[in-house]
């Protein structure tokens, strides 16, 4: 399979509920996709649409340029890994593995191969007779991944595979499956409501809203130059700040004021902006986009500290400023005390300002 694509495609269901609408997205051939949302935002019901798991009421879905929509999912040359694993309790590791190519009735000498193969590259060699019920989590989401990967499908599809398992083996497993991508060189389509797996597995991520695109591109592209402000906020930890104010033209060019607070933007954000002054919008700034050096007096914030909050190598406090708190990150060696007051630079360059009522990035309008 060389591409997938859904041109205009949505789904609704008979209560009038829709589900996805409109939907246009190219997935190329062996990239490594994610659709990244909230619950409800409609990527489950886009991953279930390619496995044939739910019919396209609006549009069309079309693999290698060919249309889909009634093709039946046991046609599909597809694999898909659960949430839930979905393995038989009853069988061992090998025949949860060889299960779907003994139904395709495969010679047993092939089946053979196969299982073996896939348990070496998972590492679940030397589980091949035990049952699930005797495998921890990790164990059973590798059985999962092995019965895929045996069918050797053109796309691989997975569904929050990785949300049952505790915090460090979610952050293995993704090595896993990222040195399985790599070594399968099949198309991988991942849904998660996780950033973090969304930026350390994808090529592209699609972000979804309300079974709306919000905006496609890089890991980088998503996270630095996000199209709104809901992109901004589902992406990064802590999330970004936002500022409610206006853009105001002091003679100088473009400044961010709210109250008393006045923050210079960078020329090129100026340049880009001019002719909007009196615009309300809201500004972004990241946890990372700040320093204590205070050089740069023309974006600096002021506010007392309500929180230390460490995070092993990292630490945040909560500073209370402009009648709101917000998040920043500081050097783990800066020795703090809560309700010391803190001078804050800005890194003018990295901020974002987005219109108020819209929400839109205007850096990029």
């Amino acid at each position: 399979m060389a591409k997938i694509e859904f041109h205009n495609v949505g789904k609704r269901y008979i209560n009038g509920h829709v589900a996805l609408e409109n939907l246009s997205l190219q997935i190329r051939d062996k990239e490594f996709l994610v659709l990244l949302g909230p619950s409800g935002c409609g990527k489950s019901t886009t991953l279930n649409m390619i496995a044939g798991l739910e019919e396209v009421t609006d549009g069309s879905l079309r693999f290698d340029d060919v249309e889909v929509n009634s093709v039946p999912a046991h046609k599909r040359d597809v694999a898909m890994v659960f949430q839930s694993y979905a393995l038989y309790p009853h069988k061992n590791v090998y025949e949860n593995i060889a299960f779907g190519l003994r139904m395709r009735r495969h010679p047993q000498a092939e089946i053979d191969s196969r299982v073996r193969a896939a348990a070496r590259s998972l590492d679940i060699e030397h589980l091949l007779e035990r049952r699930p019920g005797q495998l921890s989590g990790g164990q059973r989401q590798r059985v999962a991944l092995g019965r895929a990967m045996v069918r050797q499908p053109a796309a691989f599809l997975m569904d929050e595979p990785l949300s049952n398992l505790d915090a460090a083996l979610r952050v293995s497993m993704r090595a896993s499956i990222k040195a399985l991508h790599q070594s399968m060189q099949t198309t991988f389509v991942y849904v998660t409501h996780d950033q973090a797996e969304a930026l350390t597995l994808a090529d592209r991520i699609v972000v979804m809203r309300d079974g709306v695109v919000q905006q496609i591109g890089s890991p980088d592209d998503i996270y630095e130059r996000p199209a709104n402000k809901f992109v901004a906020n589902f992406l990064g930890s802590p999330p970004i700040n936002f500022i409610d104010g206006v853009l105001q033209d002091d003679g100088n060019g473009l400044r961010f004021r709210r109250g008393d607070l006045s923050l210079a933007l960078d020329d090129s954000t100026r340049r880009r902006l001019s002719g909007r002054a009196g615009q309300s919008v809201s500004l972004g700034i990241r946890a990372e986009d700040v320093t204590e050096d205070a050089e740069d007096v023309e974006c600096r914030l002021v506010g007392q500290i309500t929180a230390l909050l460490p995070a092993g190598s990292d630490q945040f406090i909560c500073v209370q400023g402009e009648g709101q708190p917000m998040f920043f990150r500081v050097g783990k060696e800066r020795s703090l005390r809560i309700g010391e007051r803190i001078s804050i630079t800005v890194n003018r360059a990295r901020m974002h300002v987005f219109d108020q009522a819209e929400g839109t990035n205007l850096k990029l309008v």
